[in-house]
Parts: structure tokens; sequence; C-alpha cells
């Protein structure tokens, strides 16, 4: 209607809607973690600890096995290179969309790149040998059922062949052509991670094939990951959009535009938008504490974060490169950091006075985070100026 007042959503309702959405207020926790993967959109999947803490943090029984038999037992979840060039765990009925949407694009420009290095570090290399040995590795994992991709390399010689990749730099590194390819067949969606041979912290896994997702139109998978991304984390700008996908702002004006996204302002009267009708006020969760992983959904959710994280945090929370640590949240608002030491104790520190409930409430989180890794150790693949201070 002309001339209608857009609705405002403040702070207080954003974080309201953090802690109920996000399944961090303890009575919006679930039992499953194809729940947990849907709540949040993805699971941040990079670091293999991020996928089982933050998954437990959102389940009212927390346990490893449980996330354990969605990745590896049930393969209701699955892993995928995609928004922003990072791994995601998603529900086996949102990766037709996301691999359509997001993770496609990538492993096109991951192939292009990994050809251009092999012609450049290895002459015999070309499209057509590529492809030949894409073939060739699938034919081994029909037969196999999975491998690691050394072993891979037992059947497939070629995969063992290296590059010298930033030759004469401090960071100068051997990558093997089978470590390349795998990465890109996953992102295609031709193969899968299977359970890691070790802990559930392990890198070390085998991989297998996958069946083929049905095929979803570009447009129609990109206005689906939208859909449920202001499902989950709306209001949120163009901005953040554009940020968290990883899109160029034309197909993210486009997505949205396709999905109706509703106008509303932020506090400070920034334009957001929310998904048509999604205006009212949601019932204020009861106070809540959570101690949440590096790479947390909830931490990396937006681009613009100074209604639930103070500018003066970041540098104690982040690295240089914009991974988040281990953070802990009080009412929806990030308020210290945490971490576990060599002898499995969870140590936590706030960055300012948040009220004695709050710190019984951060306190009760770390036992039970305590409790269910039991003997596992986590440490963040992405250190943190707070993290490694806590680790003393």
């Amino acid at each position: 209607m002309s001339g209608a007042a857009v609705p405002v959503i403040g702070d207080g309702e954003r974080r309201a809607r953090l802690g109920r959405r996000l399944l961090l207020e303890p009575s919006a926790r679930v039992a499953r973690v194809e729940a947990v993967a849907d709540a949040v959109v993805g699971l941040h999947a990079t670091d293999a600890a991020t996928v089982y803490v933050s998954a437990c943090a959102r389940l009212a029984e927390p346990s490893a096995a449980e996330v354990d038999r969605a990745l590896y037992e049930d393969v209701s979840l699955v892993k995928l290179l995609s928004m922003r060039r990072t791994i995601f765990a998603v529900t086996e009925g949102f990766a037709p969309y996301v691999s359509s949407g997001a993770a496609r694009a990538i492993a096109l420009k991951e192939r292009a790149t990994l050809l251009k290095h092999l012609r450049e570090h290895l002459p015999d290399w070309d499209e057509a040998r590529l492809a030949e040995t894409e073939r060739e590795v699938l034919a081994a994992l029909e037969a196999r059922g999975e491998a690691t991709t050394k072993e891979l390399g037992e059947d497939v010689p070629q995969l063992r062949e290296t590059m010298l990749m930033s030759a004469g730099k401090a960071y100068e590194a051997k990558q093997s052509v089978g470590s390349r390819l795998l990465r890109v067949m996953a992102s295609d969606g031709h193969v899968r991670r299977c359970r890691p041979r070790g802990s559930w912290l392990s890198s070390v896994y085998p991989w297998a094939p996958v069946p083929q997702w049905p095929d979803v139109p570009v447009r129609e998978a990109k206005a689906e990951v939208v859909r449920r991304w202001l499902a989950s984390y709306g209001p949120g700008t163009v901005e953040d959009v554009k940020w968290w996908t990883g899109w160029t702002l034309g197909d993210v004006r486009k997505a949205l535009a396709d999905v109706g996204a509703q106008d509303v302002a932020l506090a400070d009267g920034t334009a957001a938008l929310v998904l048509p009708g999604d205006v009212e006020a949601t019932k204020r969760p009861r106070p809540w504490a959570a101690l949440l992983p590096a790479l947390d959904p909830a931490v990396m959710g937006w681009r613009g974060r100074d209604w639930y994280l103070r500018p003066e945090d970041v540098p104690e929370l982040f690295d240089r490169a914009g991974n988040a640590g281990p953070t802990v949240w009080w009412c929806g608002e990030v308020v210290g950091a945490w971490a576990q030491r060599a002898d499995g104790e969870v140590v936590w520190r706030l960055f300012r006075d948040v009220g004695a409930e709050a710190e019984r409430a951060v306190a009760g989180e770390a036992e039970r985070l305590a409790g269910w890794l039991g003997e596992v150790r986590v440490t963040p693949r992405f250190r943190t100026a707070a993290e490694r201070a806590l680790v003393g």
C-alpha cells in the first residue's frame, strides 16, 4: 500500500529470533541433527569439529553418535563446498538446491583452476586426461565401495602425481593431483566424504560415490537458498545475503525478488528484508547461554554483526582471515570466549560483566559441553587470540 510505514525490527527482536530460530534457547533444542542443519540452513564443516559442537549445542541430548548417524550411516547430511567457497553440511533434501545454486559454479572454477595448475606444472595433463581420470576414479570407487585418496592412487596412479605450489615462498607446498581432484568431484556432487579413519576429528577420510541429485534450475535453487536464509536469519540486509552466499549482487537481488522479500527497517534505520509477513514479534525466550565452536553458523550468519557482537571484541574472537573462534553467548549476544585445555577442562572468559545469572548459565553450558566431549580434545583449526590465551 502506498505510503505504508515500513515495519521496524529492533535488536531485541533480532536476538530473540536468533535464540529461537537457531535453536540456542534450551526449549528450542531438537532431537535430530537433520533438524539442526535445516534450522541453521547449513552447518559449517570446514573444521571437522564445528559440525559436531554446533549440532550438539542445539540437540536436546548432545551426542557425537547422533551426528555420525546422519553423516555416515543414514547419509542424511551431505558436505558440499558451496556458499562463500566454504564447506557446509546440509540435509539431503536441501542438497540439490545448494548444489545447483552454489556448489556447481564453485566446482567449475575449481576445475578450471586445477586444469590451469596441471598445465603449468605437469605438461602431460589436459582437459581430456582430467576427464578420463575422473571416470577412472568413479570406476575405482564403484569397485571398492569407499577409499581414501591414497588408496585410490593405487588404482589410478596419476592421482599420485604432485605439483609444487607457491615455489620459493615460505608457504610453498606439494599438492597431489588426487587431493585437488577429489575436492572438485565432491563439489560436483559425484563423491562424498565417508566416516574418518580415526576419531570424528580426523581429517583422514575415505570417499564414496553418490547417486546424482535431481536437476534443479539455477534460479529456482538460488531462490530456495535465500528463502531458507531469510526464514532463519531474517531480517538481513542485501549485504548480509550477498556476503553469506558469496553471489553477485545481481543474483542476490533476483533471488530476493523471487521469494517476494518484504522491506523492513533495523533499529538504526538500515534497510533490511524478511520473508513476506514475517514481521510479528517473537515470544521472548527465557535467558539462555551457549558455548559455540569456531565458525558456528550463529556468529558467521551475518556480515553486519554489531547487534550481537561488540566491535572491540572482534580482534579477540576472529583471526586475520575473518574466521570466528569459539564464542560464549548470553541472550543473543557474544559476551566471551571459551577453549578446551589439554586435560579436557572447558575454560571460559567473559569480556564484560553480564551478571551472576549469566555466569551460572555459562558454567552450566561448559559442564554440559565437557560432559559429552568426554575424552575428545577440540583444538580449532583457526586459532584466535582469546582461544590461545585461555589454553595458556
